[in-house]
Formats: C-alpha cells, sequence, structure tokens
C-alpha cells in the first residue's frame, strides 16, 4: 500500500490557491513577472501553476542537480542556466521540494550574479524545513512537511522513474528495488 503525501486533488487546489496569490501579488508589475521553473522535478507544478496565475508572463528553465538516488549529495551543480534578462524584474522561481535549502541558496546567489532582480518570489510544492541544513527564502507553499522521508511522483523522481505519476507518495524499499531492476535491465 502507497503512503500517499498529496493526492492529484490536493495539488489541484494548492496550485489555484498559490496560483491566485500571485496573480495578486504579480497584478502591477512595470515588466513582465519571470516564472523560473526549476528542472526536471517541478515541471508538473509549474505547468498546473500557471493555468491559475492571471498575469502577462515570462516562463524560462533553470537546471540543478543535488541528488543522487534518495539522498541529497550536498554538492549544487547548475546543468542548464536560465536565458531571460532578470534586471529589474520580478522572479517567481518555482520548485517541487525545498529541503535541504542549498539549492534554493545556490539559486537566489546566482540569480544575484546574473543579474539585478528587482524581487524574487520562491514558490514550493514541498516545504521540508525538518530537512534543512541552512534557512532559506520560501514564500509560498502547497505543503509542509515534518518528516524527511523521499518522495516520488507528480515531477519527483527515483533516478528519472515515475515523474509521470499523478499524485505524490512515499515509495516503499521494495519499490525501489524494483526501480533500481528496471534501470538495470532497461536503462
Amino acid at each position: 500500500m502507497k503512503e500517499m503525501v498529496m493526492s492529484e486533488k490536493e495539488i489541484l487546489t494548492a496550485c489555484s490557491k498559490i496560483g491566485a496569490s500571485l496573480t495578486s501579488s504579480l497584478k502591477d508589475e512595470d515588466k513582465l513577472p519571470l516564472f523560473v521553473c526549476v528542472m526536471k522535478g517541478a515541471m508538473e507544478f509549474m505547468v498546473d501553476l500557471l493555468k491559475h496565475v492571471d498575469v502577462p508572463l515570462l516562463v524560462d528553465y533553470i537546471q540543478l542537480q543535488s541528488y543522487s538516488g534518495t539522498h541529497s549529495t550536498g554538492e549544487v551543480s547548475l546543468l542548464k542556466d536560465i536565458s531571460t534578462n532578470v534586471d529589474g524584474r520580478t522572479v517567481v522561481i518555482v520548485e517541487d521540494v525545498v529541503d535541504t535549502g542549498l539549492s534554493m541558496n545556490f539559486l537566489l546567489d546566482h540569480l544575484k550574479k546574473i543579474g539585478n532582480p528587482k524581487r524574487v518570489i520562491v514558490c514550493a510544492l514541498f516545504d521540508k524545513k525538518c530537512a534543512r541544513k541552512v534557512q532559506t527564502q520560501v514564500d509560498y507553499v502547497g505543503m509542509s512537511l515534518t518528516e524527511n522521508k523521499f518522495l516520488l511522483g507528480y515531477g519527483l523522481d527515483y533516478n528519472g522513474l515515475k515523474r509521470n505519476v499523478p499524485y505524490v507518495y512515499i515509495p516503499t524499499s521494495e519499490e525501489v528495488g524494483e526501480m533500481d531492476e528496471i534501470l538495470k535491465k532497461r536503462g
């Protein structure tokens, strides 16, 4: 039996709520706000969130790496940078999970290095404050978690697998073993 963390309906409700708040916050911007999806985990969240943001906006993507399997490596690498100028623009970072805070702080520092954003807003589907190694900014949250368990589904993956599940759950150790076998045979 899967340990459900957030159902598809709960996810869509969170997207609607956060989207309405962002619409209110962004309605009077001088420059188009830039929504930056942290790839690949936040892509599902970004798509559903944007359906509920009712202001003109731009979209870009950034890709970081900090996980191997089910664990954070503690090291953050930039794999793909954004291509949009952030100077004088409100930047909305859309992230799947903020846990250790290392990746988010890396990203916030990176945005300051490549430009001068007017402000930065951080939206996360999940906030795992219990896993924090460093304090970081998180402005909008779909769900706060009190346990540091590995999450799967709705963009969250295990070595690339299970992103296409429409809800978020905690995999069993047996399921992780099955995914390892799939990767070994068909990866």
